[in-house]
């Protein structure tokens, strides 16, 4: 009881302290969802963690491409909602390149879709997509690719290449 009492007398500052400090303990990678402008100067040889990502075999300019960062993890990698960083740009035929901040160093994927008629949704017999690592996709199948065929790791304060081919049917 004693305990109980001390802290009633602990001023309303070093509650909110301690309730600001337990929110940022939580891991950077747990934030999904962040819609992100495209900032090519995170690439940059002094920056990092980034992911410099050259984007080839885009079919036609028009449309938007969209690049969605994810953990490279089972429960994440292409879960709806579970995407960590989202870029969207507009497409230009040919190559692309593209530079994705990561929260922290880790294990990360990336997954590509160009919208060719920017209609917001997937449409197999026009749009184009492609993932890290460059996994051969079987389209009669339509099964995603394991995370384990698309993940890498970034390491603490790297600007990581790669390179995605992009596939259309």
């Amino acid at each position: 009881m004693t305990s109980f009492r001390r802290l009633r007398r602990l001023p309303v500052a070093a509650f909110t302290c301690v309730a600001l400090l337990a929110g940022t303990a939580m891991p950077a990678q747990a934030q999904f969802q962040n819609e992100i402008g495209h900032n090519p100067a995170l690439c940059r040889a002094d920056r990092g963690p980034a992911i410099f990502i050259t984007i080839t075999g885009i079919k036609q300019g028009g449309g938007t491409l969209r690049v969605q960062l994810y953990r490279g993890i089972k429960a994440d990698w292409l879960q709806s909602g579970r995407w960590i960083n989202r870029i969207e740009l507009p497409a230009r035929g040919g190559t692309m390149q593209v530079c994705m901040p990561v929260p922290v160093a880790g294990t990360y994927a990336i997954a590509v879709r160009h919208d060719v008629n920017n209609n917001g949704r997937t449409d197999l017999r026009t749009d184009g997509g492609g993932m890290s690592n460059n996994p051969s996709i079987n389209i009669f199948n339509l099964g995603k690719p394991s995370y384990t065929s698309t993940n890498f790791n970034v390491p603490a304060r790297t600007v990581q290449p790669i390179a995605i081919t992009m596939k259309y049917m």
